[in-house]
């Protein structure tokens, strides 16, 4: 049986895996992840069009002239996108989530074993948690960079405008703002590197502790020990 010191740390490691899980599960169910109003100018009036879309789903409203709204509508992601780059984005950002998903859910596995016995394999021990935490990071990390990438370069808001209401104006501009499906994964991030910490100074304690042991027998008399 493990120690209560070891129960302790890598209970609480398990705790932040288990929320990093849950809160990924968030990120790809809710569609707050972008609020956008895409403007564009025709040979009547204008047209502005405002969306609030997530990675599957979202819905937009299309205003004409000074403010009057014509319609409001729901609509799938993927149906709406035709230019490949951003469409091949968006799911390359999916299976980013996907990946991180799964390491925080081995992450997770891997510190209740733990914390409720003593695996004999090292790579289940600290260095199995340090694995997969640092892969979910560098998975939700990448999907950080990649989503304002897909709407700065690729327009993606200005895709998923044209495809909601075939608007064939002139793009003027956008205005966007992240939404907390998109920040939340900050905390992710966070929560895999306070995982990081608290093994590390388990795992640190118990590496001084093994040496101070140590330390006696390397420093007695030689008769001592030969003796």
């Amino acid at each position: 049986m493990p120690s209560r010191k070891k129960t302790t740390m890598f209970a609480s490691a398990f705790v932040t895996c288990v929320c990093s899980f849950v809160i990924i599960c968030v990120v790809l169910a809710t569609q707050q992840w972008m609020s956008s109003e895409v403007h564009f100018f025709g040979t009547n009036s204008s047209v502005t069009v405002s969306l609030t879309y997530g990675l599957f789903r979202g819905t937009c409203e299309q205003f004409v002239g000074a403010g009057l709204q014509v319609s409001e509508r729901t609509f799938q992601v993927a149906d709406n996108l035709h230019d490949v780059k951003a469409k091949s984005t968006i799911t390359g950002i999916i299976v980013l989530l996907v990946l991180g998903l799964l390491s925080s859910l081995l992450s997770s596995g891997f510190t209740c074993t733990n914390a409720v016995s003593n695996p004999y394999q090292t790579f289940l021990g600290p260095t199995g948690v340090y694995t997969w935490n640092s892969l979910c990071g560098i998975f939700i990390l990448i999907a950080m960079i990649l989503f304002p990438v897909n709407i700065e370069e690729n327009g993606l808001s200005v895709e998923l405008a044209r495809g909601c209401f075939t608007v064939v104006e002139t793009h003027i501009k956008s205005e966007h703002n992240y939404g907390y499906s998109y920040w939340i994964m900050l905390i992710i991030i966070v929560l895999n590197s306070a995982s990081i910490i608290i093994i590390y100074f388990y795992d640190h304690a118990r590496y001084s502790k093994k040496k101070e042991q140590e330390r006696p027998i390397e420093n007695a008399p030689k008769d001592v020990i030969l003796f």
